[in-house]
């Protein structure tokens, strides 16, 4: 998987992001930058919850719909 996918898949991504974890902002989304660990940093930061926690819904959110947690972040849409 190449650089330019993977941000190109992150622009599709980045409005599923936003209605789930609402209170990330656009400055968020662009330290995120289609990067899992960082979106896990945030959702945790923002969010006010535990590191366990933000894993948790992130995992519950790849895993929706019968997604693969690979599938849902280098998926074309």
């Amino acid at each position: 998987m190449n650089k330019d996918t993977i941000e190109g898949n992150w622009k599709q991504l980045k409005g599923k992001v936003k209605q789930q974890w609402g209170k990330l902002t656009d400055d968020d989304f662009d330290v995120i930058a289609g990067k899992r660990d960082q979106l896990l940093g945030r959702i945790q930061e923002r969010h006010g919850i535990s590191r366990d926690e933000a894993e948790r819904q992130v995992k519950d959110w790849e895993n929706r719909d019968g997604r693969t947690p690979d599938a849902l972040w280098f998926e074309k849409y």
